[in-house]
């Protein structure tokens, strides 16, 4: 329970700083119109998880549909999973991805696992996809104070169809997930987001718009744009394209914003 606190606390945090807006589209996809992402959704969602629960079956998690495999799946997944490792590889070394323009997202936050996201290539993904390019890089934190380099994220524009997905990884392989039907507190009730029962935010009770608005609250459709994370340390395809470990390793509970 503590690491839903975690996520809802820094979930309140990123609205109330501006970061999660749902007027603003994000500031580098005018395509995007009509998709509440936020500056910088992308790279923020990175981080807060629900991780002490199965995020598949809440209604504030939607995620894709798995599709039959079809020709050339395999293929297009090995290439992803090419590039995955390449930057794998690259950045073993946090600090050679920090030089490289990965920022570490709330080090100071004890967590599972620590999200170093590079919003260019943040905003790259707005536009394109580039396996060599992951979003975020995801570490765990060593006793010695390194960290030791595990997975890495992708991410796709709120507004992205499922066929825009299932060309950057195919849906037969990897499942991508985003976070839904926020309903942001109303100003001077923001710790309503960390009551036994909340109402607001992720692990609210509220989980459409009239509710939201009747509660004097902000509904926001989807917040944050499309992630799926790859491990491609693992041995097997289950592992390595792994719902599971995305959705249940927590994010500083895994808390994610994941």
């Amino acid at each position: 329970m503590k690491s839903l606190r975690i996520f809802a606390l820094l979930t309140a945090s990123l609205v109330a700083a501006g970061v999660i807006a749902q007027d603003h589209t994000h500031h580098h996809d005018s395509a995007a119109a009509g998709q509440p992402a936020g500056t910088g959704s992308e790279m923020e969602a990175s981080t807060p998880q629900m991780s002490t629960r199965d995020l598949s079956d809440s209604a504030h998690m939607k995620m894709t549909t798995i599709t039959p495999s079809h020709s050339g799946d395999q293929d297009e997944a090995a290439l992803v999973l090419a590039g995955a490792k390449k930057a794998m590889e690259q950045y073993r070394d946090f600090k050679v991805a920090m030089a490289d323009g990965y920022q570490i997202f709330l080090p100071k936050l004890p967590q599972k696992m620590y999200h170093f996201t590079n919003y260019r290539y943040g905003w790259e993904a707005a536009f394109t996809f580039n396996p060599e390019h992951p979003t975020s890089l995801l570490y765990e934190k060593q006793s010695d104070g390194g960290y030791k380099l595990i997975g890495v994220m992708y991410t796709a524009p709120a507004r992205s169809t499922p066929e825009q997905l299932d060309q950057r990884v195919p849906l037969s392989v990897a499942q991508w997930h985003a976070h839904v039907n926020f309903c942001r507190a109303p100003k001077g009730r923001e710790k309503e987001y960390f009551s036994d029962h909340p109402r607001f935010g992720l692990l609210g009770d509220i989980t459409s718009k009239d509710e939201c608005e009747a509660a004097g609250g902000k509904f926001m459709p989807q917040i944050f744009g499309w992630m799926v994370h790859v491990y491609p340390d693992e041995k097997t395809a289950a592992q390595i394209w792994s719902v599971e470990r995305q959705m249940d390793h927590s994010h500083g509970g895994h808390m994610h914003m994941h």
